[in-house]
């Protein structure tokens, strides 16, 4: 008879302890394929850009598991590390493009480098479709376009946003509101279903 396999918790518990490579290994297996996804969203399906930051999220993960409390799910302590990898990217390239003008700036600007999310109802969308809301989600604010992503593409619960965005709750609620409002606002001649799974 098979023994089931390990928890996360478990793995964990090796990899702390032990040092265990293997263990931290069987994570990463478990988990690169949601955290990809994430992160491909938020580069607007650049994939060699999210393979290389899921990489650096792993790094991040293996190099501060010791700090990691299981206060929350694993995987949304990922997603947490993952999100600020990204928007971390996006402060570097736009310091680039400013030569360190207007930090502050960066995080709100950071859409300008990510578009791409794509409704609920995909498979029912056209292409012309899917390149308005691109342009929608290319008006939202890096913090805008993070709480969506987290609550409807990671179907996080907006607590578990909060955990993963560093930002209290009501924070998260409105910056899911205020996307929304923009989505509509940009398809409307779609008609009030046009968002799929955000509206």
């Amino acid at each position: 008879m098979a023994t089931p396999p390990l928890s996360d918790a478990q793995l964990i518990a090796r990899c702390i302890v032990g040092d265990d490579r293997h263990a931290f290994a069987e994570l990463v297996k478990r988990h690169q394929s949601s955290i990809r996804a994430c992160l491909r969203k938020l580069t607007s399906g650049n994939a060699a850009l999210s393979d290389d930051l899921a990489q650096e999220t792993f790094i991040q993960a293996w190099r501060n598991l010791k700090s990691f409390r299981q206060d929350a799910r694993f995987s949304t302590w990922l997603y947490r590390i993952a999100t600020n990898c990204w928007l971390m990217h996006a402060r570097k390239r736009r310091e680039e493009l400013l030569g360190d003008r207007d930090a502050e700036l960066v995080v709100e600007d950071a859409e300008s480098m990510s578009h791409g999310f794509e409704s609920a109802g995909d498979h029912a969308g056209s292409s012309a479709m899917k390149l308005d809301l691109e342009r929608a989600m290319n008006g939202l604010t890096a913090q805008e376009r993070a709480a969506i992503i987290q609550c409807y593409h990671n179907d996080l619960t907006h607590e578990e946003a909060a955990y993963v965005l560093g930002c209290p709750v009501g924070t998260v609620k409105t910056h899911v509101f205020r996307a929304k409002q923009k989505l509509k606002t940009a398809l409307s001649a779609w008609g009030p279903d046009a968002v799929g799974g955000v509206s």
